[in-house]
């Protein structure tokens, strides 16, 4: 039994009243619904993405501005002996100072043995490293570098 005793259709209850929402308004806080009720995902901020990206999009960012090439070091040049000029040329090494970038994998030329490292973030390149980033050479030239060494060490932080 309802309790629509309007002279409309039986079909459009409380249609005296403006319907079925002049009847939800008159037992509800409408205007708190409205303002308690979830809206659905915030809208996506374009800023936070264009933060993430690297700044030029082709070069996939890396060290090119800190990077010295090692063919220009006669240090790095007696270090290895076994490449060519060429393979020299193609190879940077990352100067003193230049910030490590969170989880790239690197390889310090001084401690070859160790073997490649990924590295934590907030670290710099010391003095007495000289770091070659995975991400600035090639595979061929990475491989040749690293030899059997197939697992990665994490950099471990340093106690200051």
């Amino acid at each position: 039994m309802s309790d629509d005793h309007s002279p409309g259709d039986g079909r459009n209850p409380y249609s005296d009243r403006g319907g079925k929402q002049a009847k939800h308004a008159e037992t509800h806080d409408v205007r708190r619904e409205q303002l308690t009720n979830p809206t659905g995902p915030a809208p996506e901020d374009p800023s936070f993405a264009e933060q993430l990206a690297p700044v030029d999009a082709g070069t996939m960012g890396g060290h090119e501005e800190e990077s010295l090439v090692a063919a220009d070091e006669k240090q790095i040049r007696n270090q290895l002996p076994e490449l060519s000029g060429e393979e020299l040329s193609r190879l940077t090494v990352l100067e003193t100072g230049a910030r490590l970038d969170q989880g790239g994998v690197y390889l310090d030329l001084n401690q070859r043995e160790n073997g490649p490292f990924k590295a934590l973030g907030g670290h710099d390149a010391k003095p007495s490293e000289r770091l070659v980033a995975k991400r600035d050479i090639d595979y061929e030239l990475w491989n040749q570098l690293t030899g059997d060494h197939q697992e990665i060490e994490i950099e471990q932080p340093v106690e200051a």
